[in-house]
């Protein structure tokens, strides 16, 4: 042992753990990419309107006013195919029965009672299938169009929290809030909205609907073009006419 260690044994020690550390590190640190990534990403952040404001399933009123105008107390073609629709709807996402609720007093509740036969036959066209329950309801203003009123219970999309809502200020002077460069807390919920109502089937949003049968022709068609060398695919042949060969000289 040098003099330098019988002086100062502190010292010695202190090296001696040094040099054990370093090699432990060195040891691990190939060791350190097969570990687990510890950053967690999200594709979509919080704050987005996808999040704040989704589109949601859920039970609610489907309604549908129909219009019987005209001498003849019958629905014209317009209506008629809105009904139809209506009743394909119900048969698809509806619950329960179909309300069916005419005019009690007013120019239109006499053609309007007159019109719900029409009403039922257009429904069960379109698929409905059960009871329709008919009433009445009174009419306040006899100036106003009073139309026929359909409903059912059904599967509805729609937002998650009602549009309108302005919980921070968006200038935000009294804070710091509108340092934080985010979207304000309404932004794209009219359009998320908007989204909802458009959906024709709701289901849609869920998960996709079943695949249709392939088509056996086309695909026979294919299969001998390819046994016979040929290319397998469409041949699409479009014409055009060209702007200067039209009209007269």
């Amino acid at each position: 042992m040098s003099r330098f260690e019988k002086s100062r044994p502190h010292l010695t020690r202190a090296v001696s753990l040094a040099r054990k550390s370093l090699l432990i590190v060195a040891l691990a640190s190939p060791l350190a990419a097969c570990g687990p990534d510890r950053v967690v990403t999200g594709s979509i952040p919080d704050h987005d309107y996808r999040t704040r404001h989704p589109i949601v399933l859920g039970e609610q009123r489907v309604n549908l006013d129909v219009f019987v105008a005209g001498a003849s107390h019958k629905l014209d073609a317009r209506s008629y195919a809105q009904v139809r629709e209506f009743g394909q709807a119900f048969n698809n996402n509806g619950n329960g029965t179909i309300s069916v609720l005419v005019p009690a007093n007013g120019p239109a509740a006499a053609a309007s009672s007159h019109a719900i036969a029409q009403i039922r036959k257009a429904l069960v066209e379109g698929g409905a299938r059960g009871h329709i329950n008919v009433g009445n309801y009174p009419v306040g203003d006899a100036t106003l169009a009073s139309p026929v009123r359909l409903s059912y219970e059904g599967l509805k999309a729609r937002t998650r929290n009602a549009c309108g809502q302005w919980p921070t200020d968006l200038a935000s002077g009294s804070t710091i809030e509108g340092w934080e460069n985010r979207q304000y807390w309404n932004f794209g919920c009219s359009s998320q909205n908007a989204l909802a109502q458009q959906i024709a089937d709701p289901r849609d949003l869920v998960n996709p609907r079943a695949e249709t049968p392939a088509d056996t022709e086309m695909r026979m068609r294919g299969i001998q073009n390819v046994r016979k060398g040929d290319d397998p695919g469409t041949k699409w042949t479009v014409k055009n006419t060209s702007i200067g060969s039209t009209g007269s000289n």
